[in-house]
């Protein structure tokens, strides 16, 4: 009735009518019963007692109203004005907790008080918590801000890596950071109509063929986030292919923080993970035995070379899978397959794991890139997008996207995954370091890394400080246990400028060795043992 009072000297079109019922609904959802009854109510009214009045009015602008014969009428004061007062009366009645009065103001201040802020970092460990005053300088120029940046950096000492556990200091060629930083590279994003981008549908498709021969598999996707869900997605695309069985066992050999990850997406996508006991630090095949015969194996996944650096031996595993009908996952560091046994070598169904390894730097943790391949028969199951080659209208040589099971196409419970994306970019990298290296330079780069870790571990067995842990096979890691307190000689490790390796915990250290260190680096590294 109170926007009746304003509007009474005014008849108003449908078009206004329109404007007003619009405004009238803002913000139904947070509306509660008695105000969406109101709401009802004020619609009706305005219905009633303007609806048979057919005037177009131009609503926002205050013009001239014109009847349907032609005939000017004047105006209220401002049409504006009275939208205005008919939205301030509505949001008033209706909506009142949008009305933001002083009151709420100081309520919200009071709430983001010092002890408000306290209270919301409860959650954090007291001795994780900054407890001094942020030393915050005054205003720079840009040159005093460039010195300051600068002598901030040169606080950063750089080591010699001698770590691994999944992330290695390979060789960057120059030429690499020079193409993928071009800006239709670096800047792109993935087009919604992808065809139109035929050169990002191109190396996608040189990269998947590359990952393909490099793990001996059919086919592989356009590539994953990383090697750790890369590896869960695998997981779920074991048990999407299996239909009834719902059990993935893991080998307590892949790296605990893949198996983590694999446990996250295990609970909330409803299938069981059960860990695969290890015997001197390879899977366990009696254990795999076992648990097998148990029946419901959709998939068992096992890593290689395995988190001890260990290269284990997967004979006949596959055929042992496939006649419980689970589908066997291999992880693989991607850089170590140009010489060790390839995934499809070895009978599995799925390979998945890091590329990291290809050239791309560490950039403390990320970003990496995922691969995963597989079989003809388990294609449509993969997750993400597949590139494929055809010829357009002319007979020229064209490139599509094939596939991509994205639950945004398809009906969501039939959906494998929620990836609607891919590592573009990394993939880029990667494809141009393959192409670079050749597979001879892939083998080279390899071999120079298996030496080398070679080399080092017998020579630290040599200084009577470390004792072996595993008598089998290493790839360019491996572990050893220390006479010693592991923490304090990595800190002197990193006091002479080196990053001796990771602490495994009870006693021992794993330590790799790549193409990028030389004899005189892992000398060095001796003698500071030595010590």
């Amino acid at each position: 009735r109170e926007i009746e009072l304003i509007l009474h000297d005014y008849p108003w079109s449908e078009d206004a009518l329109f404007l007003l019922r619009k405004l009238a609904r803002r913000e139904t959802r947070f509306i509660d019963e008695e105000r969406r009854t109101t709401r009802d109510r004020m619609i009706r009214d305005v219905g009633k007692t303007w609806t048979p009045n057919n005037y177009a009015i131009d609503f926002l602008s205050g013009g001239i109203a014109v009847t349907d014969d032609g005939q000017e009428k004047p105006p209220i004061q401002s049409n504006l004005t009275a939208e205005m007062r008919i939205r301030e009366k509505m949001e008033r009645i209706m909506i009142p907790e949008i009305d933001f009065r002083q009151a709420n103001i100081n309520d919200v201040i009071t709430f983001l008080s010092e002890a408000s802020r306290e209270n919301d970092q409860d959650d954090v460990p007291a001795e994780l918590r900054f407890q001094g005053d942020y030393a915050l300088p005054s205003a720079k120029s840009e040159i005093e801000l460039r010195q300051w940046m600068r002598r901030l950096a040169a606080k950063n000492k750089p080591l010699v890596c001698f770590a691994g556990a999944g992330v290695y200091d390979h060789y960057i060629p120059a030429v690499i950071p020079s193409l993928v930083e071009r800006s239709e590279f670096l800047t792109s994003y993935t087009p919604y109509q992808a065809e139109i981008s035929q050169g990002t549908l191109h190396y996608i498709f040189e990269y998947q063929t590359m990952m393909a021969s490099l793990t001996g598999m059919d086919v592989s996707n356009a590539s994953m986030y990383d090697g750790t869900t890369a590896t869960a997605e695998a997981a779920m695309m074991a048990v999407a292919a299996s239909h009834k069985a719902d059990r993935v066992l893991i080998s307590s050999t892949v790296d605990t923080r893949t198996a983590a990850v694999v446990r996250t997406y295990a609970h909330v996508h409803g299938f069981r993970l059960e860990q695969i006991a290890e015997d001197q630090g390879a899977t366990s095949r009696a254990d795999l035995t076992e648990m097998l015969a148990e029946g419901g194996v959709a998939g068992v996944i096992v890593q290689q070379p395995n988190r001890y650096g260990i290269v284990e031996d997967f004979t006949g595993m596959a055929d042992e899978c496939h006649a419980q009908k689970a589908l066997l996952v291999i992880n693989s560091v991607a850089a170590d397959l140009a010489l060790l046994k390839t995934p499809g070598e070895w009978g599995a169904d799925i390979a998945v794991g890091e590329a990291q390894s290809l050239g791309m730097p560490m950039s403390f943790g990320g970003p990496y890139l995922g691969y995963m391949c597989t079989t003809d028969k388990l294609v449509r199951k993969m997750p993400g997008r597949i590139v494929g080659q055809t010829v357009d209208t002319e007979g020229r040589r064209a490139f599509v996207l094939t596939l991509q099971a994205r639950e945004q196409h398809i009906r969501r419970q039939k959906a494998t995954s929620n990836i609607c994306s891919n590592e573009s970019l990394m993939a880029l990298w990667v494809t141009i370091y393959m192409s670079i290296m050749g597979k001879q330079g892939l083998c080279e780069a390899a071999q120079l890394s298996v030496d080398g870790a070679h080399y080092l571990h017998d020579e630290l067995l040599k200084t009577g400080r470390f004792t072996e842990c595993f008598s089998r096979p290493f790839f360019n890691e491996f572990c050893l246990r220390y006479k010693g307190n592991v923490q304090t000689l990595l800190a002197h490790l990193a006091a002479n400028g080196i990053l001796g390796g990771v602490d495994m915990g009870d006693g021992i250290i794993m330590m790799a060795v790549t193409e990028q260190r030389s004899k005189e680096e892992v000398e060095e590294l001796v003698r500071l043992v030595s010590r």
